[in-house]
């Protein structure tokens, strides 16, 4: 089926609110390792992965043969019954996760698992009220659109009770007007005044990215959850830490994004890289605040644990380990931060460029005293760089954030190709702002 015919059936059948990117949506066909093929046979390099869910390259095979194994035996047996790889992959998951993040409870998405997480902190606290960042994205369930800190996200006026948001660590566009360091980190102090003056004085949790995905990567300072876990704890509540966007390598050097802060939290969840793509999401905690939920009520994730979901998983852990483990992420990542910040050197359009590991954020801007943001610059630069073979992202509010993530297998090589193409289309787009 061809491009237009694609588009075609789409209008036809699916719902209007579908994002599409590009001023002429592009549909996929085929992928192998770093690169994708359209419909109609053109190449591209895939620095986003699917919204940074490709972990470790299309069609790897190291997933595709534990597929392809798993569906020749049983497609799906739900929770209700036992099964190997659930247990398989929970044990290697806890190899990997932080402090005594050893036991799981596994779902179908990310919106699921940071929905589980703030059930289990509301059952185990007794309280009801939660804490959430500005800019941040929890997901597309009523709860998850509440959590979530950007109004074009809460569809339908999604309201929760009890949820709170607190200033978030914008550094680039601090919210109290103060630069890094000599603020003394005065946003993580907003959450202790978010509590005490929009709250009982007693909350369930405090739930934030590492790294705010959807927001547009924006990066807090590496003492920030130190602080904020403090005062959480002080406050009654449990800390949890949404490694949706950021988990399994993805900021380099530590397998979780919440580790280069020192902290542990109480909860950690997961999903995205997790299984290669296909759907599956985990939210980890300590035996002791699992078993809270014992005696809680009924619950089930009829999904949750699917076998092919969690053979994939297996794969993609093996893959992980074998060929894109957290200290090589950290060398590549390293080359693409100086590429993109030589680029900002070159080009006045770029504002700002943060981020860790293989998950970079560059931020437009019209001007960079007045910080305007550029978003009209962002989708210039998008259908400039499709035309030369290269996938992106992009996000943030304001629409002006490129979002740079490929998958954890990206080589050096692969970098350069990306910094080329990017390189050529931002002296393409600055003239155009000239």
């Amino acid at each position: 089926m061809d491009r237009q015919a694609i588009l075609e059936r789409q209008r036809r059948h699916l719902w209007p609110n579908h994002i599409l990117y590009y001023t002429e949506p592009l549909p996929l066909d085929r992928g192998e390792g770093l690169y994708v093929w359209d419909v109609e046979g053109n190449r591209y390099l895939d620095f986003f992965g699917g919204i940074l869910t490709t972990s470790v390259g299309h069609n790897n095979p190291r997933v595709t043969q534990r597929i392809h194994e798993q569906v020749d035996k049983i497609l799906h047996t739900s929770t209700l019954y036992p099964h190997e790889n659930h247990v398989a992959l929970a044990e290697k998951l806890a190899a990997i996760t932080p402090g005594e993040l050893d036991t799981f409870y596994f779902g179908t998405s990310g919106t699921d698992a940071d929905e589980t997480a703030v059930i289990l902190a509301k059952v185990h606290t007794g309280y009801q009220e939660v804490i959430a960042l500005r800019h941040g994205y929890s997901g597309r369930s009523p709860m998850a659109m509440a959590l979530t800190g950007q109004a074009p996200w809460r569809i339908g006026g999604t309201h929760v009770v009890g949820i709170k948001h607190a200033l978030n660590p914008y550094c680039y566009r601090c919210p109290l007007k103060m630069t890094y360091p000599q603020c003394g980190v005065a946003c993580a102090e907003d959450v202790e005044e978010t509590i005490r003056t929009t709250t009982s004085g007693r909350i369930a949790a405090f739930i934030a990215e590492p790294i705010q995905g959807v927001g547009g990567f924006i990066t807090p300072p590496p003492e920030y959850f130190a602080i904020v876990q403090e005062i959480v704890h002080r406050y009654g509540g449990l800390l949890i830490i949404d490694e949706v966007q950021t988990g399994f390598g993805r900021t380099g050097t530590y397998w979780w994004g919440i580790e280069h802060s020192g902290v542990v939290p109480d909860v950690l969840t997961m999903a995205k890289g997790i299984a290669n793509g296909l759907p599956l999401s985990a939210t980890a905690t300590t035996p002791e605040l699992a078993a809270s939920m014992a005696d809680a009520g009924l619950t089930i994730s009829t999904f949750g644990g699917n076998p092919v979901s969690l053979a994939a998983a297996l794969g993609t852990l093996e893959a992980l380990h074998q060929e894109a483990p957290p200290e090589r992420t950290q060398v590549v990542g390293d080359r693409l931060r100086r590429g993109l910040e030589a680029l900002q050197e070159k080009y006045p359009l770029i504002g700002d460029v943060r981020g860790r590991g293989l998950m970079q954020g560059v931020e437009l801007v019209v001007d960079r005293s007045t910080k305007e943001p550029a978003p009209r610059h962002v989708n210039a630069l998008f259908d400039i760089t499709r035309q030369m073979g290269l996938l992106i992202g992009k996000g943030g509010l304001y629409g002006n954030v490129l979002r740079i993530a490929p998958p954890l297998t990206a080589t050096e090589e692969h970098v350069d190709e990306a910094l080329e193409k990017l390189d050529q289309a931002f002296a393409r787009v600055q003239e155009m702002a000239l």
